[in-house]
């Protein structure tokens, strides 16, 4: 499973408060996605691309289990997150609707907002085009990979459960 994009840089510790605002989780979920990271990041919600890359430093996605927050992300067409690392109910969040995750060690720092970059979650390869470096991330395991194939959690027990009966 490959994804390729145009970065949106967050630093370090963005908070799933900072994702999705309380104070808007009563909206359905679109409207909702559109004050994503606004906090950070006032045009983030209008101007990200379907395939577009969310970058982000150290403990991305900490804070609350809130789980809006890898799903709006996902509705605004982000392909996947990069982060130096995530935390940890952020990360199941994210793998379980279906959202490419993956820590890179060393890759915050040498990005800046609109390079491309691109992953290989089965390898961990992960590579910044602009200074043509290649990082090495922990590749995701099969069952995650598999997961991340379906959708998510929902889609692959649906899918199963129709196999089965």
């Amino acid at each position: 499973m490959k994804f390729e994009g145009k970065a949106w840089k967050f630093g370090h510790n963005i908070d799933t408060d900072a994702i999705t605002p309380g104070k808007h989780l009563y909206l359905p979920m679109q409207e909702m996605a559109l004050h994503a990271l606004e906090v950070h990041d006032p045009a983030f919600a209008k101007n990200v691309k379907p395939g577009d890359i969310i970058v982000g430093g150290r403990n991305f996605g900490c804070g609350s289990s809130r789980e809006q927050a890898p799903r709006v992300l996902k509705l605004l067409g982000v392909s996947g997150i990069l982060a130096e690392s995530f935390a940890r109910i952020f990360y199941r969040n994210a793998i379980a609707i279906g959202l490419p995750v993956l820590a890179v060690p060393g890759l915050w720092e040498k990005t800046e907002a609109g390079d491309i970059v691109g992953a290989d979650l089965k390898t961990g390869i992960v590579v910044h085009q602009r200074s043509a470096v290649q990082f090495n991330a922990p590749p995701l395991p099969d069952q995650m990979l598999a997961v991340l194939a379906e959708g998510g959690v929902v889609a692959a027990l649906k899918r199963f459960s129709a196999q089965q009966g």
